[in-house]
């Protein structure tokens, strides 16, 4: 055999034990499962006004079985599109700089975050202000409200200025901007170092599973002082900290090729552990009660860990699956990807409004009321999105379009 050459020599051990990503490569899966999340959203949201969480409008009858599949579901569908967006932004920055990528997401996600602020939530607050008589006014009496700035409270209290649901894309613009100096610090030397550690942990059986020690660890130090998940920053940090561990997670996990397949074929240890922690989570309901649950602080905090185990491994199950079924490019693929942007700003408005005429002028009970809002609220949002969105460059820029 011939000998190394001295520039074979002095590579570094992270060239030696990892392969470069090209920049010019695509996770197609990552593509697919974002649109896969984003269209669950749009059923997960028509659920909401049929289980007794309370939301902008709300059936008198709920449905229980629902209401649980809607509580794995919570577990699952942000944290995924978090981490996507993790993924997401390791190829971003592997094709841009710095201050390239930082004007890309002011205007992918600050510019439509401002518009759907004054333009697609206040609908959503009008209607659920009629809903509760609480106005009885047109919509242009109303708007003025907006401009009060007064914040918006659940149950239709407080103002009429708001996020609603356009907080994933507040939450990940500040993610975007504040995770520069980490990304920075992750593609120099000491940053390589520091995920060679994180490649030595996941080539273990089940090694990645037991990054589920950053979520409890944030859950320790936060979740006592802000335990609701409020959507609302300021009071919301052990939540905004745990998205945006799950965001770092998927720029590391993606950032080298070697862990794409390593965690592929690991696939079935982390579903187990998701049929395992889903089992507990139902287990404890049904045995031990919610009720009992949250009078025991020890209780409490298991319950908690188990919903975070089961996130993260409900995530690392789909990536890993997705990375093995789905990396496939489709024709329709890049339409699909374009357009589930524009789709996430407008759904709930659009579910808000027709759920309010479903409650009000129809004898729907909580199932073919479920069809109705959510597939006639699929269909316009297309509709929308091809005929008001895509042809036109004002409204590209306004959602978030290139």
């Amino acid at each position: 055999m011939p000998s190394a050459s001295p520039l074979q020599n002095k590579l570094s051990s992270t060239e030696q034990a990892s392969t470069i990503v090209p920049p010019t490569l695509r996770r197609y899966d990552l593509d697919w499962l974002r649109v896969i999340a984003i269209v669950t959203l749009l059923f997960y949201h028509t659920g909401m006004i049929y289980v007794s969480w309370g939301w902008h409008v709300q059936s008198n009858e709920t449905s229980p079985p629902m209401e649980e599949v809607m509580r794995w579901l919570h577990r699952w569908r942000m944290p995924l599109l978090f981490f996507i967006s993790g993924a997401g932004t390791f190829f971003a920055l592997k094709k841009r700089t710095f201050g390239t990528y930082a004007g890309e997401r002011v205007r992918r996600l600050f510019i439509p975050l401002v518009f759907g602020m004054f333009v697609i939530v206040p609908p959503q607050i009008y209607t659920e202000w009629i809903f509760r008589g609480r106005f009885t006014g047109s919509y242009s009496e109303f708007y003025p409200e907006v401009f009060g700035f007064q914040p918006y409270h659940d149950g239709g209290t407080g103002g009429a200025f708001s996020w609603h649901h356009l907080w994933f894309v507040c939450y990940l613009f500040l993610y975007s901007i504040l995770s520069i100096p980490v990304f920075r610090w992750l593609k120099g030397e000491s940053g390589q170092r520091f995920t060679d550690r994180i490649g030595r942990l996941v080539a273990r059986p089940g090694g990645a599973m037991w990054l589920v020690g950053l979520l409890i660890v944030n859950d320790l130090a936060l979740g006592g002082l802000f335990p609701n998940e409020t959507h609302a920053l300021i009071n919301d940090w052990a939540y905004f900290m745990q998205n945006l561990i799950l965001f770092w997670l998927g720029y590391v996990l993606i950032s080298r090729r070697d862990f794409w397949q390593i965690l592929t074929d690991q696939r079935r240890y982390f579903l187990v552990g998701t049929v395992v922690c889903t089992l507990l989570l139902y287990s404890a309901r049904v045995f031990i009660g919610p009720d009992s649950i949250n009078a025991s602080q020890l209780l409490t905090t298991l319950y908690s860990f188990n919903g975070l185990s089961l996130t993260w491994f409900s995530v690392l199950a789909t990536v890993a699956y997705g990375y093995r079924y789905l990396n496939v490019n489709k024709p329709i693929l890049s339409q699909l990807n374009e357009a589930v942007y524009p789709f996430y700003i407008l759904h709930q408005t659009v579910i808000v409004i027709i759920g309010y005429f479903v409650l009000t002028r129809t004898q729907l009970g909580v199932y073919d009321g479920f069809m109705a809002v959510s597939l006639s609220s699929l269909v316009i949002c297309v509709a929308i999105y091809l005929l008001l969105i895509r042809p036109f460059k004002l409204t590209r820029i306004l959602f978030g379009l290139k």
